[in-house]
């Protein structure tokens, strides 16, 4: 099922129904301020199964991300020193991921790598449906596979037509992006960018 969002004035019952989706277990993918997403509920173990299933990570090995509203409860889910803070504040909303040591508030799947990803996209869309959610959302990029045309994962009409049924919804926000986002490890106290993608960041 694909359905049309807008940056701004979107219906709330639209927004309840993916927030409905969420709270179900079920998988969405959307836009974000860099390219298009694969995501869940981040407190539900299951879904976040089925991600890593369906992009084939081991979450043993991977780091995964997750997507916050804002920086206000971003303490309930990672542990983040005051330097670290006034860092993500200058940069967020934007496209970085800052990875951060992660907090026993998150899923067992999260503690075995002990790490987070923590984004707070520039995109009032997925922000929205965060805002809403009232929790983070699990974020991943969607898999292409090598000499597969970028089309099929910047184009919500294609898009749809390659993952439509492994997932609840497709959130159509326009074209996407073909830019990840700028990674910053955080976890040893001194920032590391550790992939340089979309965005500048402001130290």
């Amino acid at each position: 099922m694909i359905q049309k969002f807008y940056s701004k004035n979107n219906d709330p019952d639209q927004i309840q129904r993916v927030v409905d989706i969420l709270n179900e277990g079920g998988i969405i993918i959307y836009p974000t301020d860099t390219m298009y997403a694969i995501g869940c509920h981040a407190l539900k173990e299951r879904p976040i199964e089925r991600i890593c299933k369906l992009k084939n990570i081991d979450p043993r090995k991977h780091n995964l991300s997750i997507i916050c509203y804002d920086l206000s409860n971003i303490s309930e889910y990672a542990r983040v020193d005051n330097t670290t803070f006034k860092l993500m504040k200058r940069n967020l909303p934007g496209p970085f991921t800052f990875i951060l040591n992660a907090d026993s508030r998150l899923p067992k799947i999260f503690r075995n790598r002990k790490e987070v990803g923590i984004r707070v996209p520039d995109n009032n869309i997925i922000r929205e449906i965060c805002h809403a959610l009232d929790a983070p959302i699990l974020t991943t990029t969607l898999p292409l596979e090598e000499g597969e045309d970028i089309e099929y994962i910047t184009d919500p009409e294609l898009i749809d037509e390659k993952f439509g049924d492994d997932v609840n919804l497709i959130i159509d926000g326009g074209h996407g992006g073909i830019e990840p986002s700028t990674i910053i490890n955080c976890c040893d106290g001194e920032p590391e960018i550790v992939r340089q993608g979309k965005g500048i960041l402001e130290e």
